[in-house]
């Protein structure tokens, strides 16, 4: 009986939010903020409220090296991280993976939850907007720098823009420096038009065949937005594995 009403209330859900109505959309004009503002705070509160939870459940396991019994928000927080941790820890290396791994995982967990906000009948995701996504990019662009110029000095790091030959550095330097530059935008970009795409085809189809229909583009949305963030947090990775690969290899170098 209790799936029944869910599935009910799922597809009344379904068909108020093909007649237009949002609920962020709806608060903001009572709020005087942007919807996708709201949207961002609501997705930060529930990634909070999952932290809580986590914390909670670790604190009262007799053993926190064995899982809970069945799905839990523990068991489903461990699974993503041990799947994000193995990631990086194959794209930066061990080392790196254990210094920068509280950052990758919160890009992967802050744009997973708002994504799959978005996704919800009646809902809205903050990432649909540049602002967020942009902010994200920018955020993630002064991450890697920072961490590249602390790992190996700010000169050593200026000389990763000038290539291995020093007759070239003139003409490989300012290249290189714009197409660091651009990779917040192109991040954002990214996530941003995928993301409104793909709840744009949801609202189409919600909107022609409110019940069932859109059912299957429900769980194509979820996965939509689990490999958004997923691709956010791999080229995160990789930025990072770039500007600190030096230092990582000078350390390697120093303990032989």
């Amino acid at each position: 009986m209790k799936l029944l009403g869910f599935i009910g209330l799922f597809l009344s859900q379904s068909a108020l939010a093909a007649g237009g109505f949002n609920f962020f959309t709806e608060a903001s004009l009572a709020l005087h903020l942007p919807s996708h503002t709201l949207a961002l705070v609501a997705g930060s509160l529930i990634m909070l409220l999952a932290g809580l939870i986590y914390r909670a459940q670790v604190s009262n396991a007799k053993n926190y090296v064995i899982p809970d019994k069945g799905v839990s928000t523990r068991n489903i927080l461990e699974a993503l991280g041990q799947a994000m941790y193995s990631t990086a820890k194959t794209v930066m290396g061990e080392e790196s993976a254990k210094k920068y791994f509280s950052y990758v995982i919160f890009c992967f967990l802050f744009i997973l939850i708002n994504n799959v906000i978005g996704i919800l009948p009646g809902s809205m995701s903050a990432n649909q907007n540049l602002n967020t996504t942009l902010a994200l990019g920018i955020f993630t662009f002064f991450y890697f720098n920072f961490q590249g110029i602390r790992a190996v000095g700010f000169v050593n790091y200026m000389k990763h823009f000038a290539g291995p030959m020093p007759a070239l550095a003139i003409l490989i330097f300012p290249i290189e420096l714009i197409s660091v530059s651009v990779r917040p935008l192109s991040l954002a970009l990214r996530l941003r038009g995928n993301m409104d795409g793909d709840h744009l085809i949801l609202g189409i189809f919600s909107e022609l065949v409110p019940y069932i229909v859109p059912i299957p583009f429900y769980a194509m949305g979820i996965f939509v937005g689990f490999l958004q963030a997923f691709v956010f947090t791999l080229l995160t990775m990789i930025y990072i594995g770039m500007a600190t690969a030096h230092h990582d290899h000078g350390e390697h170098e120093h303990h032989h």
